[in-house]
Parts: C-alpha cells; structure tokens; sequence
C-alpha cells in the first residue's frame, strides 16, 4: 500500500478488547478505523455508532436485527473487509480460528487474539520482542494478557543480560467485570489443574530462548491479575540495576507500595485520576519497592489489566503486518505517545 496512506483498520468483534482496539486505532495519525462489526444489536452496538464509528453485522442477519432495532448499519462483515487493508479478530475465543478462513479467502491481512493457539497464524506478537518477525506477514497473533507480561518483564532482563531461568505464580482474575454476573466465583479459589500453567509455554511462543515456568489459581476478584516471581539471575547483581534493567522498557511501570499504591484497586484508580480511557493500564505495574535481590535471586510482583495490556501490542502488530514502519522502536514510541503511555511515571515522578 502507499507509505503516505493511512492504514484502514476493520474490527471484527466489539467487546471489552474490540472496544479498547477500536478507540486506540482511532487515535492513532497513521490509521483509521475502516469500522466495526458485531453479532449484538444492544447497548455495546449503539455505543460504536454514538462514537461515530460504522457499524457492520457479522452477516445479513445481524445486520438485519440491528436495523430492527433502530441501528444505522452500514453493511455486513464482507463489506467491511472489502473497505480495510487489514482486520482485528476481537471475536471470542475459538471463533476467531473460524474467522480466518473468510479473511484468507478475502486475502486481507489479520490479527487474532491471544485465545487462539499460535498455529493459527505460525506467529505470536509482543512488540519488544518479535516485532520484526511480524513485518510483512499475512497475519499474527498478539498473545495473552499475562503472556504479554510474561515477555515484556523477562525480556527487559534477557535483554540486560541477567536472566537465566523464572518461576511465576499467577493470581488469575475470574472473569471480566461487566460480566461477572455470569460465571464469577465466590468464596473459593480454582487451581490451573496442569503445572506448567498455559502461559509459560506461551510465552515460549514469542522467544524460545525463555527459560519460563508458571503455576496460576483463579480468585474471587475482576479487577486485575497478580503475578508473583522468582527469577534466578546469570550472576549477583544489585537492586538498581535490575530496576534499571525494568525501565529500559516503556511498557512496565514502576510503582510504589509508599506511594499508597498497596494494592490493585489503587492502581486502578490512579488510571481513572489520569483520565485514561476505560482506566486502562496499557503498561506492567511493577512495585519497585516490593522488589528484592538476594544475590543472584530476583523476587518481584506485578499487576496486569487483561482488558489494555494487550492494546499496545496490537496498534503495533498492525504496522508489522503492514510494513509502513521497520523499526519495532519507532512504532512503540508512536503508539506509546498516542495512548499516554509514560504518564505514570510523569505523575508518581522518577522510580
């Protein structure tokens, strides 16, 4: 496509991930969103209309139903397609592996969600790490809130020269907040029943070279993930310089437990001060103060926003698949500028 165009963004898919990728395409000067499509002809529906965004159904029937109800559709999935240079597959688990056989039919390049296996496209996309084996592609996978985590953190340490193997513990949300009325748990806590846990093999997906174990457990609160790690190191190494390490990446926060950020509703509420959209927390919200080096053993906690850490990743997975920007460095910086990334430490000052 031409290097001075903007690159038209389809969204196949408009819950709490396809609404966060829609808004972010949205703000980005080098693309524009070509619009959404969706199954719902409810509230989510007559939101992406009321921010200006077309709206499509997923086939005629949709579309049909959402004209019943009041809804100014625009077409179906297959027009939007024919109107995008590339479609996000925010769709829910396991339909997205459906999905691809339309767009490869279409030959529209695609970007599938972390709840698809990595076979699905032969790629899996965290920015800092592969984002130059994403260049030109047909299509790849950002991979799971927690994985993306998983790579950011282990890669600012891989990339520093400290790490030689990690084992997490995952304290793993039950379910989204807006519907936690359906399959939330209360008063229990439900083991990953394998260990290894999904993630560490997933992040092996993205680099290779990872030495990664996770366990997780599933507890009785939807607002964030809690991880837990002990990370041994390639030799004694001091607590700044891990710290160092840490901020070397745009995309893992700094924060402190003296700052009265002790827990994860507070970070949470530190984003809606910030005025993100959504509250999003698009970085790994890291205690610094919590951290402690014992020789060549690292311990460390983080918290993960499973609905915008992910967001990032896929504005940046587009100019990959795309091609219009090379340099992994300078699509970070962009995205980051875009969506107020590094507001964090602006606000708490220098960690």
């Amino acid at each position: 496509m031409n290097g001075n165009r903007k690159i038209r963004v389809a969204v196949n898919g408009y819950g709490v991930i396809g609404k966060r990728v829609a808004d972010a395409v949205a703000r980005q000067g080098d693309m524009e969103l070509a619009g959404v499509s969706d199954i719902n002809a409810d509230w989510r529906s007559r939101m992406v209309t009321q921010k200006g965004y077309q709206l499509f159904g997923a086939a005629k029937e949709q579309a049909d139903l959402m004209r019943e109800a009041g809804l100014d559709v625009s077409g179906t999935l297959e027009d939007l397609l024919a109107a995008a240079d590339l479609v996000v597959d925010c769709t829910p688990k396991h339909v997205a592996a459906k999905n691809v056989e339309i767009y490869r039919q279409v030959g529209i390049k695609f970007i599938v969600q972390g709840g698809e296996k990595h076979t699905v496209t032969g790629h899996s996309f965290v920015a800092e790490s592969s984002y130059v084996g994403a260049l030109d592609r047909e299509s790849t996978r950002v991979v799971s809130c927690n994985t993306t985590s998983i790579v950011r953190t282990l890669s600012a340490l891989k990339n520093a020269g400290l790490l030689r193997r990690a084992r997490g513990t995952l304290l793993r949300r039950a379910t989204d907040p807006w519907e936690s009325h359906l399959g939330g748990i209360m008063n229990t806590l439900v083991p990953e029943p394998e260990i290894p846990s999904h993630q560490g093999p997933d992040a092996k997906s993205v680099d290779p070279e990872l030495d990664v174990v996770t366990m997780a457990v599933k507890v009785p609160e939807t607002l964030a993930h809690l991880h837990y790690w002990a990370v041994q190191l390639t030799r004694p190494a001091e607590k700044e310089e891990v710290l160092e390490a840490f901020r070397s990446s745009s995309r893992i926060a700094l924060i402190r437990m003296a700052d009265g950020l002790t827990a994860i509703n507070t970070v949470k509420e530190l984003m809606a001060d910030l005025g993100r959209p959504h509250d999003n927390l698009y970085e790994v919200a890291l205690w610094s103060d919590m951290l402690k080096v014992e020789g060549d053993e690292l311990f460390y906690g983080y918290m993960v926003d499973n609905q915008a850490i992910v967001i990032p990743e896929t504005i940046d997975a587009i100019r990959a698949l795309v091609g219009q920007i090379r340099d992994p460095n300078e699509s970070i910086a962009r995205t980051n500028t875009a969506l107020g990334i590094g507001t964090i430490a602006k606000a708490l000052g220098d960690q």
